[in-house]
């Protein structure tokens, strides 16, 4: 199995502690978005869990503790954008912070396990077409011996999101424009000798290079191992994602970063609130067991073909 850590929350931003503890442990506990009081324990056993996906916007508090890890497989995908504190209000500066922390992280585990994602991509009055282009440039020529492959995406609407995205004075972003975007933006990525491709997009544009992306790769996490993975397609994600199925340890709305266009935190006082009740020593990211919880232990099982590899070698 596979442990997406995670799609809704910046886990190695602000739960690096927790996280590692509950390596250390050997489980965690993670309740139903849906139905809070269902809470499922996830072994960590690295017998089972293939690999590790790991969203960030700053690894900095993972940096010195990355030996914990020598059991699992894991990668990063590292979302750096050319937005300011207008729209990401709590990220550190990316000149002088971010972009040598992802410089950093690569010297530590190699740019094969470094995915760069420049997304969401959005238009307004400051965040121009050749705003985009000039910045994507630039951060590429920092990355590009730290990296592979870059990962964009374009703004989706989301109704939670409404208030924060009202603030931000978007422009319709046509698919014209979308498709001369992506244009500009492979080639600057191919001239850097960096692979581009898509999440979860519609538009097809395979003609520029650009192909659809598997952001929980089961291929990758394979080819880290020289073990192939049989993973099935995660049917909880948006018909275009590509993605492998996954376990997601995080919990929506306790992201502190404050990004406007986020899906999973759109309640600033909300992720405030959610935060102050983060214990780094609960098997739970936030509170604790309650008298109405029920506790589901996961089928956890690996998906590697042992039987191939032993054959191949």
């Amino acid at each position: 199995m596979i442990i997406s850590a995670s799609r809704r929350t910046d886990i190695p931003a602000y739960y690096s502690a927790w996280f590692f503890n509950r390596v250390r442990e050997g489980y965690v506990l993670v309740r139903n978005p849906v139905n809070v009081h269902q809470v499922s324990k996830v072994h960590l056993n690295p017998e089972v869990v293939d690999g590790i996906v790991f969203w960030t916007k700053n690894p900095i508090p993972m940096l010195g503790r990355l030996q914990m890890l020598q059991e699992y497989m894991y990668y990063f995908q590292f979302t750096l954008n050319a937005y300011g504190g207008d729209v990401e209000p709590d990220i550190p500066r990316k000149n002088d912070v971010i972009i040598p922390a992802f410089q950093r992280l690569s010297d530590q585990i190699g740019p094969e396990r470094m995915i760069w994602r420049y997304d969401p991509i959005f238009l307004n009055e400051k965040y121009t077409m050749e705003y985009h282009i000039r910045y994507f440039e630039e951060i590429a020529k920092r990355l590009c011996k730290y990296t592979r492959k870059c990962t964009i995406s374009f703004l989706d609407y989301y109704r939670n999101t409404a208030l924060n995205l009202s603030k931000l004075n978007l422009q319709v972003f046509t698919t014209w424009k979308r498709e001369r975007l992506a244009k500009s933006l492979a080639e600057i990525a191919h001239s850097y000798g960096l692979m581009i491709d898509t999440c979860a997009e519609k538009i097809e544009l395979g003609k520029y290079g650009i192909h659809h992306a598997r952001c929980i790769d089961d291929r990758l996490l394979g080819r880290l191992l020289a073990c192939p993975l049989h993973a099935e397609k995660d049917r909880n994600q948006r018909l275009k994602c590509g993605c492998a199925e996954s376990l997601d340890i995080g919990t929506y709305n306790t992201c502190k970063s404050g990004c406007r266009y986020c899906y999973a935190q759109y309640n600033a006082k909300t992720a405030c609130a959610n935060a102050g009740k983060h214990d780094p020593e609960s098997p739970l990211l936030i509170g604790e067991l309650g008298p109405g919880d029920r506790i589901t232990e996961r089928n956890m099982h690996s998906c590697r073909d042992v039987q191939l590899r032993m054959d191949s070698g």
